[in-house]
């Protein structure tokens, strides 16, 4: 197993125009699985591949456990990738392209073939292994690619956005096989992508990411119910939470001109944001007999079998609430209900007020 360290690790392009990421600080634990989760374009791919080595760090340095290795090769780090687009050789078959790596360092066929059917095993291809890689499932030929990496033994496991070429179906299959594989194999993994199902089933740890600068990392349940920062607040959840933002004077915020609520924390910033989770939020016709309550106009109403999904035009800002069940209607006057508790607070800078 093998510790990853950043250290103040920043990527810039076109001689420094372009700044790809700025001043990553992190620690990967000894057999940590951690995603790099954000949208396109947040510089979390190029976080990766200088951990891979295919990018050189402008500023900062890289450690594995006590060895530094930004300046060092690809080859000599001892990595495994596995890229969205499979990467498979199509002229060799599922075998031939699992044992390769095998092959090119001089191991031996018989201790190759052994090895071949402990990680096809592993990953349930071993039905496939005398197949051409055209001739099978997208989910075998991702099988496929992890086993061509494995089979390496690597100290670190480095996946780029590796299930968003399969259907739903697929993707949530292979997401419990990853899981399974990486516990039983107890290898250090960095994992991107911008699927959030994905970095909240899989992740130990999350890292979110924008505008290449990594803006919180926690563990799953903690992103979601205490964010840092309105940003992420506004990333994680799907519906996102609900922020309005408002002006604060002695403890209740003005909301718009019909709503003004009880501040649920302390704070002397005069500009706020107040949010809360669509699941937290009630709907009802009547006015409740509660403090934190908004008023609304119901904008659609959107049956989603589990749950209904109610847009609440409140202001100028459309908030959701997931509810049960309902009997409201576009158009209808309403009123949002919250308990204090499940409200959250950002300052005029965007910081969580605890």
């Amino acid at each position: 197993m093998t510790n990853i360290s950043m250290r103040s690790v920043s990527k810039f392009f076109d001689g420094g125009d372009i700044i790809a990421n700025y001043e990553l600080d992190l620690e990967v634990e000894d057999g940590e699985f951690l995603v790099f989760l954000g949208p396109s374009g947040c510089g979390k791919t190029t976080a990766l591949r200088m951990i891979a080595g295919l990018e050189t760090p402008s500023d900062g340095e890289i450690y594995f456990d006590d060895d530094r290795v930004d300046d060092m090769p690809p080859a000599d780090r001892n990595v495994a990738m596995v890229f969205q687009n499979y990467a498979l050789y199509p002229h060799m078959s599922v075998r031939e392209n699992i044992e390769y790596p095998l092959k090119v360092r001089g191991v031996p066929p018989e201790e190759r073939d052994e090895r071949v059917a402990e990680i096809a095993e592993l990953l349930h291809i071993e039905d496939q292994l005398d197949s051409d890689p055209a001739s099978i499932s997208g989910g075998q030929r991702q099988r496929t690619s992890l086993a061509r990496a494995i089979i390496r033994e690597p100290s670190v496991f480095l996946l780029d956005e590796p299930l968003s070429n399969l259907d739903a179906k697929l993707r949530l299959e292979m997401r419990s096989e990853l899981k399974r594989l990486q516990n039983e194999l107890d290898i250090t993994t960095v994992y991107v992508t911008h699927n959030q199902e994905e970095a909240m089933s899989m992740g130990d740890r999350i890292a979110v990411m924008n505008e290449g600068t990594i803006r919180q990392v926690a563990e799953p349940e903690e992103l979601y119910r205490r964010p840092k920062t309105a940003w992420v607040a506004q990333f994680i959840g799907s519906p996102p939470m609900n922020l309005l933002e408002g002006t604060n004077r002695d403890g209740t915020i003005r909301v718009d001109d019909e709503n003004s609520v009880p501040a649920a924390r302390e704070t002397t910033s005069a500009d706020v944001s107040v949010g809360f989770r669509p699941e937290d939020a009630a709907v009802t016709t009547t006015e409740p007999d509660t403090d934190w309550r908004l008023r609304g106009t119901v904008k659609t109403v959107e049956p989603l079998g589990e749950y209904v999904l109610v847009n609440v035009d409140v202001g100028d800002t459309t908030v959701n609430a997931k509810v049960d069940r309902t009997d409201v209607e576009s158009g209808q006057q309403v009123f949002l209900s919250v308990d204090p508790d499940d409200v959250y607070l950002y300052d005029g800078d965007g910081e969580l007020v605890a």
